[in-house]
């Protein structure tokens, strides 16, 4: 498995619009190939938003990185200061901490 954290601030768009947006797109992050959970992030303190993708691995990932949907929230002007991490996972310590539903079962 892979972790890729994704984290923005919003320009010249509201929360309340960024959320009706996040409603309108979470099906298409649904049917991402190898995307196992899309956790949407806001951080209102910071005005801070993003999310968490868990992906099968990382192959997944870059391949996600080559998709419309990739270009279409990277080019997005409401969306801006945008830096993404990935990580490895540790499976063993995550499944015995119940992360990532223990590794998914």
């Amino acid at each position: 498995m892979h972790i890729q954290i994704i984290n923005f601030q919003l320009k010249d768009l509201s929360e309340d619009a960024y959320i009706a947006l996040c409603d309108q797109v979470a099906p298409s992050f649904a049917a991402v190939p190898g995307l196992i959970s899309k956790v949407f992030l806001a951080n209102r303190d910071t005005g801070t938003y993003g999310g968490v993708y868990t992906w099968r691995d990382r192959e997944a990932m870059e391949a996600f990185a080559r998709t419309d949907l990739f270009a279409a929230v990277a080019q997005n002007p409401n969306l801006v200061g945008l830096t993404s991490t990935d990580f490895g996972v540790l499976e063993g310590p995550t499944a015995v901490c119940r992360g990532l539903t223990a590794i998914a079962a």
